[in-house]
C-alpha cells in the first residue's frame, strides 16, 4: 500500500477532532478519514432520498423539484422530479455574476505556444453572443444539433450555448471520419452542425469542414452548418447552408436568457464507441447529471478555491463533457486546456506546461501515461513538477507498474493518484479513491472504494454474488443521480444491453475482483476474454504482466484461433528506452511471466514494434492490430493518430511468419 502523501490541512483538522496539540500519525489520518468515508457512504445507501436531497443543493433549482427519484418505470430513472434548472446558468452565470467575475475559467494552450486565458465573465458573454446567433438561426428547445471540433474555446462555447437554450448536442470526436460522424448525424436527427475550418495535431491540420462535407453527401436532416476559423485553411462553403462563426456571433451586452429546463429534459447525447456494430447514442439528463458530475468531482479530488486543474482530454469523450466542461465550471474552477498531442513539439510537453501554468491537479489516461514512460525519466525531470497536489487516472485500468512511474515521477513520490472507474453511461466517476472525503491507503492498481450513492457488486455468470477474491462482473444494484436515462432511438437495446443480465441491476460489462479489505479491482471488459486450453484469461490480464516483466512501456494482447488450444495468445510489446535488443526483451518477457503468472499466461507471440494503433485520444485500437495480425481488413482507421503503425504490425507478423517457417 502507498500512503507517503502530503494531506496538507487536514492534518490541523484532525488535530482539533482528537482535542490533541500534536501532529496525529499518518496511521490516525487514515483512520479517521475511513471513519469519515464511511459514515457519508452508509448514509448515501440506507437513506438515499436525504442524501440527494442535501447534495443536490450543489446546484442552483430554479423551481426545487417535488421528488428525489422516480422508479415507478425503471430502470428509465428519472431524478428530481419537476425540479427546473438551466446547466449554462449553473457552469456560467452564478460566477460571471459573483465573485469569481474575473477568475480565469480557461486557460487555453495551443500546440504552437498560443494562449488564451477567457474569465468567466468573458465566457458569459462569448456563451451568450453565440446563444444570440442559435437563437437567430432557428434553433430551440428540443432541436438536435452536432458539435463536430478540436479542443478550442468555440467547443466549450457552443456545448454551453446549446445548453442554455435547451438544444441538445452531440459532441463527436474530431478523430472520427466522415462516416462516423454520417452515423451520428443520422441517428440524433440533427439540425445544424458546429465545427471549424480545421484544427492543429502533431504540428499538421486536421481537416474538419472538408470531413463535414463528406459526412452531409450522406445525410438530409442538416440545413446549417456553424464554422469558426481556427486554421485559415482553403475550405469549400456552400452559401445557402454554411456560415462563419465570426459572422453571426457578434459581440453584444444583451443577455439571453436561460431555457428553464425540467431536470429530465435531455442534455446531451454521446455515442459510444461505434468500431463494431451500431453505436449507441447515450442520453444524459440535465438536473441528475449536474448534481451527480460536480459531487463526483469534489468527492474524489477535493478543489480547493484556487487550484488549477487540468483535464488532460478531448471534450468529444465522456470524460471532457464531464471533466473538462461541466463539473469544473459548476465548482467554479480554473482549468487549462491543451489542443494537440501531449508528445508534440517533444515529449517533455505535457511536463512543461504543467511547470508554465503552475498546474495543482492532472487527470489523464494510462495510455497518456505509457506514452510518456517510453521516453523516459529525463523528460520529466527537466521541469518544476511541484505545484502538483493530487494526480489522477482515467479511461482503463492502470496497471501497477504505470501507477507506480506516474507516482514515483510526476508525483515525485508524494501526490496521491485518483485512480477512477466509470463509463460513458455512468455520467461521472462510481469507484475512485475519496480525497474529498476520507483517502484510504492506495494499492496500486485498484480503483480503492465506490463513492456515495454507488452500491456496486460482484457477480457469477448466474448473477450470484462471488467471494471475495474471486474474479467476477460487476454490476451496480441502485441508481444514482448521473446514470444516462436510455439509448437514443432504441429503448430496448438499452434494456437488454445494460439490464437484461441481472434484473434489477446495471451491467457494466466488466470483470472485477474485490479483495478481502474491500478495494475493487477492474480487469477490462468481460467480452476482452480469451480461451486458452480450457482457462478463460482477460487480456488486460496478459498486457499488464507484460508492462510487469519491466522495461515495457507499452502492451497490446489479442487472440489468435489455434485448433488445439481454442485461441493462443498474441502479444505486441513497446519498449521503453533503453540498449536492449528485440530478442533479448521477448526472452525475458516470457521468463518474467512464466515465473509470475504461471505457463498459461506467456505468449506464443510476442512482437517488439515502436509504436501500437492509437486515436488521436490515445485509446490503443486492439481490433485494428487483431485485424492487421490475422491478414483481415482493419475497418476505420481514419481516427488513428500514426497510421504507419499499422504498416509496423503488419511487418512484424510478416517477419515472424518468414522467421517461423
Amino acid at each position: 500500500m502507498f500512503n507517503n502523501f502530503k494531506i496538507g490541512s487536514k492534518s490541523c483538522a484532525l488535530m482539533v477532532e482528537t482535542g490533541q496539540n500534536r501532529e496525529p500519525s499518518r496511521d490516525e489520518i487514515y483512520h479517521m478519514g475511513l471513519a469519515t468515508y464511511r459514515d457519508l457512504y452508509s448514509k448515501s445507501i440506507e437513506n438515499p432520498e436525504e442524501f440527494w436531497e442535501k447534495h443536490s443543493e450543489i446546484i442552483y433549482w430554479h423551481r426545487k423539484w417535488d421528488r428525489v427519484l422516480d422508479d415507478s418505470k425503471a430502470p428509465f430513472y428519472k431524478w428530481f422530479v419537476n425540479g427546473k434548472t438551466n446547466m449554462c446558468y449553473n457552469a456560467v452565470d452564478r460566477h460571471a455574476l459573483g465573485n469569481r467575475r474575473n477568475k480565469a475559467a480557461y486557460i487555453w494552450v495551443a500546440e504552437n505556444g498560443d494562449e488564451k486565458i477567457i474569465t468567466y465573465d468573458g465566457l458569459y458573454r462569448r456563451v451568450n453572443n453565440f446563444a444570440r446567433a442559435l437563437k437567430n438561426m432557428g434553433m430551440k428547445k428540443g432541436d438536435r444539433a452536432i458539435i463536430y471540433m478540436p479542443m478550442i474555446i468555440e467547443s466549450i462555447t457552443a456545448v454551453l450555448a446549446c445548453a442554455r437554450l435547451g438544444i441538445v448536442f452531440s459532441f463527436v470526436f474530431a478523430g472520427f471520419g466522415s462516416a462516423a460522424l454520417a452515423d451520428r448525424i443520422k441517428d440524433s436527427g440533427s439540425t445544424m452542425v458546429i465545427t471549424a475550418d480545421g484544427g492543429f495535431r502533431n504540428g499538421k491540420i486536421i481537416e474538419l469542414k472538408k470531413i463535414v462535407d463528406d459526412a452531409l453527401e450522406e445525410t438530409s436532416t442538416v440545413n446549417t452548418v456553424v464554422v469558426v476559423k481556427r486554421t485559415g485553411s482553403e475550405v469549400t462553403m456552400d452559401e445557402a447552408r454554411d456560415v462563419w462563426w465570426h459572422d453571426v456571433a457578434k459581440d453584444s451586452p444583451e443577455a439571453i436568457e436561460p431555457e428553464w429546463v425540467d431536470s429530465s429534459d435531455p442534455l446531451f447525447i454521446l455515442y459510444t464507441s461505434g468500431t463494431t456494430g451500431k453505436p449507441k447514442g447515450a442520453v444524459h439528463s440535465t438536473g441528475g447529471y449536474a448534481v451527480w458530475t460536480a459531487n463526483t468531482l469534489k468527492w474524489a479530488f477535493s478543489p480547493d478555491e484556487n487550484d488549477r486543474w487540468w483535464c488532460a482530454a478531448d471534450i468529444g469523450w465522456i470524460t471532457g463533457h464531464s471533466y473538462i466542461v461541466f463539473a469544473p465550471l459548476l465548482l467554479g474552477l480554473t482549468s487549462v486546456i491543451y489542443e494537440g498531442s501531449i508528445t508534440f513539439p517533444s515529449p517533455g510537453r505535457m511536463w512543461e506546461i504543467i511547470e508554465k501554468y503552475r498546474i495543482n491537479m492532472l487527470y489523464t489516461s494510462p495510455t497518456a501515461i505509457r506514452t510518456l514512460m517510453k521516453f523516459g525519466e529525463d523528460y520529466v525531470r527537466a521541469h518544476d513538477l511541484s505545484s502538483l497536489k493530487v494526480l489522477g487516472s482515467v479511461g482503463e485500468p492502470i496497471n501497477p507498474a504505470s501507477w507506480k512511474w506516474y507516482y514515483d515521477n510526476a508525483g515525485n513520490y508524494r501526490c496521491p493518484i485518483i485512480d477512477t472507474y466509470w463509463q460513458t453511461e455512468t455520467g461521472g466517476f462510481m469507484l475512485a479513491p475519496a480525497l474529498g472525503i476520507g483517502l484510504p491507503p492506495l494499492k496500486p492498481g485498484s480503483a480503492t472504494f465506490p463513492l456515495p450513492g454507488v452500491d456496486p457488486v460482484v457477480l457469477d455468470e448466474n448473477g450470484k454474488e462471488v467471494a471475495d477474491g474471486t474474479k467476477g462482473y460487476i454490476a451496480y444494484r441502485k441508481p444514482w443521480p448521473g446514470m444516462f436515462m436510455t439509448l437514443n432511438k432504441d429503448p430496448e437495446r438499452y434494456v437488454k444491453a445494460y439490464f437484461e443480465k441481472f434484473p434489477g441491476m446495471y451491467n457494466c460489462g466488466d470483470y472485477a475482483i474485490r479483495d478481502s479489505e474491500g478495494y475493487f479491482w477492474i480487469l477490462g471488459r468481460a467480452d476482452e476474454v480469451l480461451n486458452v486450453s480450457g482457462h478463460r484469461l482477460g487480456t488486460i490480464e496478459i498486457e499488464n504482466a507484460v508492462i510487469a516483466s519491466g522495461g515495457v512501456a507499452e502492451s497490446a494482447v489479442f487472440g489468435r484461433p489455434d485448433p488445439v488450444k481454442g485461441e493462443a495468445i498474441v502479444a505486441f510489446a513497446v519498449l521503453r528506452n533503453g540498449n536492449e535488443s528485440s530478442g533479448e526483451a521477448v526472452a525475458r518477457i516470457r521468463k518474467d511471466i512464466r515465473k509470475q503468472m504461471g505457463p498459461i499466461y506467456v505468449p506464443d507471440e510476442i512482437h517488439i514494434v515502436g509504436s501500437l494503433p492509437k486515436t488521436r485520444s490515445g485509446k490503443i485500437m486492439r481490433r485494428v492490430i487483431k485485424a492487421v495480425a490475422l491478414n483481415q481488413l482493419p475497418g476505420d482507421i481514419s481516427t488513428l493518430e500514426n497510421s504507419a503503425s499499422v504498416d509496423e504490425i503488419r511487418d512484424a507478423i510478416d517477419s515472424f511468419m518468414k522467421e517461423s517457417s
